[in-house]
């Protein structure tokens, strides 16, 4: 238990390395347009740094906790590799509909609006999340850890793919047309996860796998949209908020 934070520390360098590369690299060669500047980009790293500030805090602990005290009642074949295969791909079918119902209930919906809000999608909009749906989303999946007894070796490998598709699939970074065709018939691309945050509410309550495509198509949650450099993002008929309005966003109607 001692050693837990230091396990969970293991994963920032890896994101870190991987959000700076994107970070340049969709700045040298970018799909669409960018909108609010430096402004918007203070807005996304002040959230994010707040979500920061709460892993040691709450989710971490959280986690831990979920971990030292889950069931066990999990058969011996469930362990090894099979065993951290089978809970990756547990873990993301259970992000793909924690992510739904954030969609579908007006509760959840006022907190994952905030990351929604973004009218420019680049990889600061993939840690653009409110503090309040960071907290509710790590007891949710202590839950699912509890219950499931997901060792915590799975949880760090998931969480650092989780991570690392996030900022894949919200960079603008402009890809070759034939690879990200290929890359979107197993994992989750810029294309297929530009659509959900098209500024039509349609779409926005589509496409909500986030490592593996394959959930919205097996649910019939995949768009038929296509993406385009032009495509409008953000909330159908909101405008974006001030960092004040986007932290207060879950308390207002």
């Amino acid at each position: 238990m001692e050693n837990l934070p230091e396990f969970f520390a293991s994963k920032g360098p890896v994101v870190a390395v991987v959000f700076v590369v994107l970070f340049v690299l969709e700045r040298f060669f970018p799909v669409a347009r960018w909108l609010g500047g430096m402004a918007r980009l203070v807005r996304n790293l002040v959230l994010a740094s707040f979500n920061f500030v709460a892993s040691p805090l709450i989710v971490i602990p959280l986690t831990a906790f979920a971990v030292a005290h889950a069931l066990q009642w999990r058969p011996d074949w469930w362990s090894g590799w099979p065993g951290l295969a089978l809970d990756l791909l547990l873990l993301d079918c259970w992000i793909y509909w924690w992510h739904r119902i954030n969609h579908v209930v007006p509760f959840f919906w006022r907190f994952h609006e905030v990351h929604h809000l973004d009218e420019t999608l680049d990889t600061t909009t993939a840690l653009r999340f409110h503090f309040g749906e960071v907290i509710l989303s790590s007891l949710v999946r202590a839950t699912v850890i509890f219950a499931l007894a997901v060792p915590l070796s799975s949880v760090i490998v998931f969480e650092v793919l989780v991570l690392v598709a996030a900022l894949f699939q919200h960079s603008n970074l402009r890809i070759p047309r034939v690879l990200e065709k290929a890359l979107s018939l197993i994992v989750v691309t810029p294309s297929i996860h530009w659509v959900h945050h098209h500024a039509v509410r349609a779409d926005t309550d589509s496409n909500y796998a986030n490592i593996l495509s394959v959930w919205d198509r097996l649910f019939g949650s995949r768009s038929s949209t296509l993406r385009t450099p032009d495509m409008k993002i953000g909330v159908e008929h909101r405008p974006e908020r001030t960092l004040i309005g986007l932290i207060r966003r879950p308390l207002d109607p």
